[in-house]
């Protein structure tokens, strides 16, 4: 599996995480504070983000059979710890983050997201599936100090941060490795183009393999920056983090076409 990264602060410094090793690659996207608001933590959001990712990749190359929920727990209970009773983790507004995870193992490539991150995966066929976790998505109707009562609760959605059973409600598949040809693991802010701007998801992985991942976070930028503020809900820049993994399918790697289907 060959890997390519890249990643872009938003409006202010980023809080996102990528790493990706011979048979893996990670995203994790931090959940950016609500301001003025007391979360509990003296810890910022970027400190739980790097050991959160630090130790689901320490448990991707230590524990290469492990299930993926399995090692998503254990990284979030390590963070837990980490903590060192400092904070309040029962606090609803908490320091967390959404996962994103591929690993190419004995002849599969296993997927698992967690949160409004996202893996899309491209068989050898050109059939595009992208698994994007909606349950925060779920409650358009409600306010924020509405929604953090939700977090990791039965019938609310599901983040990494203060409770380990979360990883057992990640979205979770796999596939032969023979049959993927490409795959990429990435943050809310890296997919606007399709979620905003129209774009397929098929048109974002050919943009990601022939122009490479940097291109497509200008791409990005550029069209956030001729939106005018406010025209979406959310930050008018987004941490943008993806990485791209070839696999190659049963043909093996092969350059990308020009243009594909929508």
């Amino acid at each position: 599996m060959e890997t390519t990264c890249a990643t872009r602060p938003g409006d202010t410094f980023n809080e996102d995480f990528v790493t990706a090793g011979g048979h893996f690659a990670v995203v994790l996207d931090g959940a950016t504070p609500e301001p003025g608001e007391d979360n509990g933590c003296v810890h910022s959001v970027r400190w739980l983000v790097q050991r959160l990712g630090s130790r689901l990749t320490a448990g991707l190359i230590e524990h290469e059979d492990a299930p993926l929920p399995e090692l998503l727990r254990t990284a979030i209970a390590a963070a837990m710890e980490a903590h060192g009773g400092q904070c309040d983790l029962g606090n609803p507004r908490s320091p967390s983050a959404t996962v994103a995870v591929l690993r190419a193992h004995d002849g599969r490539v296993d997927h698992l997201v967690l949160g409004d991150s996202a893996v899309v995966v491209q068989t050898g066929d050109q059939t595009v599936e992208a698994v994007v976790d909606e349950r925060i998505h779920g409650f358009p109707e409600r306010s924020w100090a509405e929604l953090r009562h939700l977090r990791n609760r039965a019938g609310g959605f599901w983040v990494a941060g203060n409770s380990p059973e979360a990883a057992a409600h990640a979205l979770t598949g796999s596939r032969p490795a023979k049959e993927i040809r490409r795959a990429c693991a990435l943050t809310d802010g890296a997919y606007r183009l399709v979620e905003r701007y129209d774009w397929s998801w098929y048109e974002l992985l050919d943009g990601l393999e022939r122009d490479g991942p940097e291109a497509v976070l200008t791409l990005t930028r550029a069209a956030e920056s001729a939106t005018p503020a406010g025209t979406f809900p959310g930050k008018h820049h987004d941490d943008a983090t993806v990485a791209l993994c070839l696999i190659g399918g049963e043909d093996g790697p092969h350059p990308a076409s020009a243009a594909g289907p929508g």
